[in-house]
């Protein structure tokens, strides 16, 4: 498992996302800089304990009412090759050194750990705590119609509402970038998925919220 390294890290995440957020179709806020604060999320393990992987989620304020986004994460000790679109920035990190953090969507690391979530391979991680599994991100696969070899489409297409990975066998990943709270049971379990990731995070006024941060389709939709 991965270990979390309490250090410094210049810029911090948060204002590298500062800059990085207006610039996606999915960003709600207005012309002004928007007011980040972290909000939750978990991280995953990579099997290779190269790259790190966070799904981050943090809330704006900046606006008429707070808005709450989905930001899944890759940090590397290199650049990924053919994913200089997919970068948000370079940061020093305290302990490890220069890092390069990536928009997760285009990282085959993030996705295919995410596939393996939510097939059961593998396991969320506390956000802030080394060795810990978080109890309150929930996943679901339908068994026998999952795929194992499930990959990645090396393109991610944000669209006003998220981004949506196509897989193997013709079916889709979708990734929920704005967050709302949802019933355990949202409709979009009820129409064909074949699995998801949902978790929690802190509401501005101090209450928890859950909502769906993935869904998979393993196969084609009609």
């Amino acid at each position: 498992m991965a270990t979390i390294h309490h250090s410094t890290v210049k810029p911090t995440k948060l204002e590298l996302l500062t800059t990085w957020l207006p610039s996606r179709p999915w960003y709600r806020g207005g012309a002004g800089k928007p007011e980040l604060t972290k909000a939750g999320g978990f991280r995953l393990d990579d099997p290779e304990g190269e790259v790190g992987i966070e799904f981050m989620v943090v809330t704006d304020s900046a606006g008429a009412a707070p808005v709450t986004y989905l930001v899944p994460l890759t940090y590397r000790g290199a650049p990924l090759g053919g994913a200089d679109h997919a970068l948000i920035g370079t940061m020093e990190h305290g302990v490890l050194g220069r890092r390069w953090a990536y928009d997760g969507c285009h990282d085959p690391v993030l996705v295919g750990q995410l596939i393996a979530l939510i097939e059961g391979r593998a396991e969320a991680q506390a956000q802030s705590i080394s060795d810990t599994p978080d109890p309150e991100v929930t996943r679901s696969g339908t068994g026998e119609e999952m795929h194992a070899d499930l990959t990645a489409a090396p393109a991610a297409i944000d669209d006003q509402e998220g981004t949506e990975l196509a897989v193997a066998h013709g079916g889709t990943l979708r990734l929920h970038r704005i967050l709302q709270p949802a019933p355990e049971d949202p409709p979009q379990l009820r129409q064909g998925a074949s699995g998801h990731v949902a978790g929690h995070w802190q509401m501005p006024d101090g209450t928890r919220a859950r909502a769906l941060f993935a869904v998979l389709h393993a196969e084609p939709r009609a």
